[in-house]
Parts: structure tokens; sequence; C-alpha cells
């Protein structure tokens, strides 16, 4: 509810006003209590009051509790009038909300990339140990050099497989990358498309920017990602928010300090976000927190209890709504007393008893003064939230989903040209060029073979055809040397009669063939 300008979350017992400072709403909050304690409603209120400041505001909704905001509330007279408050002045509204679910089936289909989600995100999401993370590294930077676009999962497992096979021709340049730990990687990213991974990844990814709209009434729409399956998978909730406030801090520019935020964002389970985080994603985590406010962006974390938060975190949180803690260990004795220990502590009563005792919808209450210092802790009851408390039938939801103005955009998915296409491609030329220098070396092989034997052959023929020639000449010489010398002969033998001219031309006709058949053989 807007009073005088400013978020009014409660009333003291004394009627005192509690009010949040819209200026100082981006130096962020935590909203935490007990189960049952209140803090869904404390969300609701704080998150339907930046909506009627026209702030966008995205939320988790991991009961399917949220989206009653769709709805006008009812039944809240008796707490308003308990709180002294005009019904008049505080008249039931529906908030414009839009639905998004990372598996498309209760919101609009809710998509980014493995490039834009990036390898130290993604492998907290693969539960990578430092050695398989330094090698997810090494493949984005491979992709980057190589103009490779991951998209979704398979393109991943494509770029990860055509490093494998070419591991020695990358590690001169990258280092070695043992097979094992890149089939670990590949094992990880199946695993993370069972738990849909494959639905998660892929086109069209969000633009950041669209969360940053109005309704036509000039009410900050609410961005209500529907949890309840996405909760069953801590590690991927946590990362996908983690992702979004990435997101957020990388493309928003440097605004200061404004009247009121830009976006409100709220991130319920805030456990989930720190459980088993590494080092050095804790460092991103508190470096975002730090840094986004001068972006415009206030960040409410609401969990169970504060130390759910890490210190460097929690000392970012101005705006505090403690509800209702049990202790009944002393460890839990302990965790009341460190939330206690946060607030500035008010003379009037004692915050560490205040915060067991107090009843559902009660909350211990502390935000940032106009000069930036908490206000000291006070009691007081949270205001009712004026849309709906609950869920919304099938039927609503699906009227909600496909009548929002960013539906068509994101509703259906498609599968870019990106490294699994152009890894598949690169592969069969590769293969091809293989088969065609095979072919052509044996193509060459063959013309060779088939060469000699053309040789060999014309050699053959040659030697023929020249001891043909040979036989030829011989047969014709024979004949002429015999006419020759048989004339011969006989024109000698004549001279001794008929006998001496027979013997002579036979005599001679020898000789001259004898002569002939030397001259050829040598």
């Amino acid at each position: 509810m807007i009073k005088d300008s400013k978020i009014l979350v409660g009333k003291t017992a004394n009627g005192e006003d509690i009010f949040l400072l819209p200026s100082k709403a981006n130096r962020h909050g935590l909203i935490a209590g007990a189960t049952g304690s209140g803090k869904t409603v404390s969300l609701k209120v704080l998150a339907e009051s930046f909506s009627d400041l026209g702030v966008p505001v995205f939320l988790a909704d991991v009961k399917g509790d949220l989206a009653g905001m769709i709805k006008e509330g009812s039944g809240m007279e008796e707490r308003a009038s308990k709180l002294g408050i005009n019904m008049e002045g505080y008249s039931y509204q529906k908030y414009p909300a839009i639905f998004w679910d990372i598996y498309g089936k209760n919101g609009i289909p809710l998509r980014t990339t493995i490039s834009e989600m990036g390898p130290l995100l993604l492998s907290r999401i693969l539960d990578l140990n430092d050695l398989q993370s330094d090698i997810l590294t090494i493949a984005f930077k491979i992709a980057d050099d190589n103009d490779l676009l991951l998209v979704d999962t398979k393109d991943l497992k494509a770029l990860l497989n055509y490093i494998s096979d070419n591991n020695k021709e990358f590690a001169a340049q990258y280092g070695k990358m043992s097979p094992q730990s890149i089939g670990a990687i590949q094992r990880a990213v199946v695993a993370l498309e069972m738990a849909g991974g494959e639905t998660f990844f892929g086109e069209t990814a969000l633009n950041i920017l669209d969360f940053f709209s109005v309704s036509p009434e000039g009410k900050g729409n609410i961005h209500i990602l529907d949890s309840r399956s996405l909760m069953q998978n801590g590690t991927l909730y946590s990362m996908f928010l983690l992702w979004l406030l990435s997101e957020l801090f990388e493309n928003l520019p440097e605004v200061g300090d404004l009247d009121k935020p830009k976006f409100v964002f709220f991130f319920d389970e805030a456990h989930l976000l720190f459980d088993g985080t590494s080092k050095a994603l804790l460092d991103k985590i508190e470096q975002v927190v730090k840094l986004i406010r001068s972006k415009g962006v206030g960040i409410y974390f609401v969990t169970q209890n504060p130390r759910d938060v890490p210190d460097g975190v929690l000392a970012q949180l101005g705006n505090k709504i403690q509800h209702a803690l049990h202790a009944y260990s002393p460890a839990e004795q302990k965790a009341v007393k460190a939330a206690a220990d946060s607030f500035r502590a008010n003379p009037e009563f004692s915050t560490y008893d205040a915060i067991m005792q107090l009843g559902t919808g009660e909350a211990v209450v502390s935000m940032l003064q106009e000069d930036g210092t908490p206000s000291i802790a006070n009691i007081a009851t949270i205001l009712p939230p004026r849309s709906a408390l609950g869920s919304i039938d099938d039927m609503e939801r699906d009227n909600a989903i496909k009548g929002a103005i960013l539906y068509t955009k994101y509703e259906k998915a498609y599968d870019p040209d990106s490294a699994y296409e152009f890894l598949e491609r690169k592969g069969l030329e590769e293969q091809a060029a293989k088969e065609k220098a095979a072919a052509d070396a044996q193509a060459a092989k063959d013309k060779a073979k088939a060469d000699a034997l053309a040789a060999k052959e014309k050699e053959k023929a040659e030697k023929a055809a020249e001891a043909q020639k040979k036989r030829v000449a011989k047969s014709v010489g024979n004949s002429v040397a015999g006419t020759v010398g048989r004339e011969v002969g006989k024109t000698v033998g004549g001279s001794f009669g008929k006998f001496g001219k027979t013997l002579g031309g036979n005599v001679g006709a020898s000789l001259g063939r004898g002569i002939l058949s030397t001259l050829f053989k040598l």
C-alpha cells in the first residue's frame, strides 16, 4: 500500500506506521521466519506496493500460492480493521502478473543459452570438481576462438566430443585435457538434460529487458516464475536465479540513487543459492549484490533463517522483516540470537524474546531511514495483501499465460545453426575429404598398376614386332642372297660345264644366305 509516496509495510501496536522508503528499496532486504509465520504475505505486500509504484517485480513461486495476484483479494476486513485501515483506501485489487516456467507447462517458456549461462555457473549446475570446471572453462574458450555458438546441451556435447577427438591438436595451445575428465563432464550434461536442462537451454532466449515493463494502467508487471517443479532440482533453481541476477547486473547501465528502483527481485528459498557454493561463486554473488543496487535493482532474500545467508551478503541487506523463529536446541537459540543481534536494539523490548514470541503475521521490522541508517527494531503487524491469497485454477492460469503480451515471442522454441550443426558439417566434410583422399590414393595406385602393365605389354609388343621384323628381313634377305649367290655361282661354275653351273649355283646361294644371316646377328 502506498501512503504519502512511501510503502506502508505494517503498523505497530500503538498505531505507528512502518514504511519502506522507495529511494532506499534498492539497498536490498531480507524476509525471514519459520514456516507458517507469514513470510509469503510480507512478500506479497511488498511486491504489490512496488507494482503500485510502477516498478516491475520478479519473484519465484515455490508453492503455487502467489498466482492469486491476478485476482482481487477478499476476507481481509477484520485484519485491516485491527490495523485501523480504512477499507475505502485499501480496496482489493488484482495485479498484472505474467507467469513463467522453465519447463513451459505452467507459464511462458523461459530459456537461456549455454553461452549466456557461462562456465562458472554451469560448473555449479553440473556439480563439477575444480579440474573439470577448468576444462569446461577451456571448452568455452575454444568455442569463442572458433566462433562456435553454444545454444543448447547438444551444442555443448558436440563441442566436448570434438575436443576429445582432437585432444592432441588442442593440447599445445590450451593444455592437456584428459579424456576421463571430458567424459565425466559429458555424463553430467546428460544428467542435466534429464533434469530439464534440455528444455531450459535453447532459443528463444530471454531478453532481460522484457522484464522492464508496466501495464496499461501504469502498474509494474509482476513476473512470477512457477517453481513447483523446478524446486525438485534445487541447484538448477538457484543457478537460474543467480544467472538472472548476473544478466541484470551485466546489461543495465549505472544510474546511481533513484527515487524508486527500476526493478525488484525476490529470491525465495534463498538458502538453496548458498548451499555447497564454492568460494569463487560466493565471491561473485557478493559482488553482484553489492554493486547491482547502483543499477537501480533491489534484491530481497526470502528464507527461514538469516543464518542461511552468508555474512558478506547479509551485511548488504538494509531492510529487514523478521518473522517468528523457534528455538528448541542450543543451535537454534544461537540462530535466534544472531538474528536479534542484526537489529538495532529497541530499549522497550528484547529483540531475542520478541522473535520467539511473534504471532502469525507479526514481525520485527527495521527499514533504512532517509540518512541511510537502519531504524531501531519495531514489532509490527504486516498489512494484509490486496490481491487474493492462494493459487488459481488451470483455466485461469492458461488464460493469463496466453493473454500476456510476451507469450507469442517466447512460446515456440527453435533450433538455430550453432556449434552442433557446424561441427556435424565439419565432421561430414572431413569424412568426405578422407574418403576422397582414400579414393584418390586407390585410383592413383590402380593407375600406376595399369600403367606398369601397359608399359610391360608395350615392351613385349615392341620386342615381338622387332623379332618379327628381323624374321621378315632375314627371310627376304635369305631369298635375295640366295638368288644372287646362285646366279653368281652359276656364272662362275658355268665355265666348268653344266655340273659346275649347278654346283656353283647351290654353293653361291648357301654362302649368300649365310653371310646375310651373320650380318643380321651383328
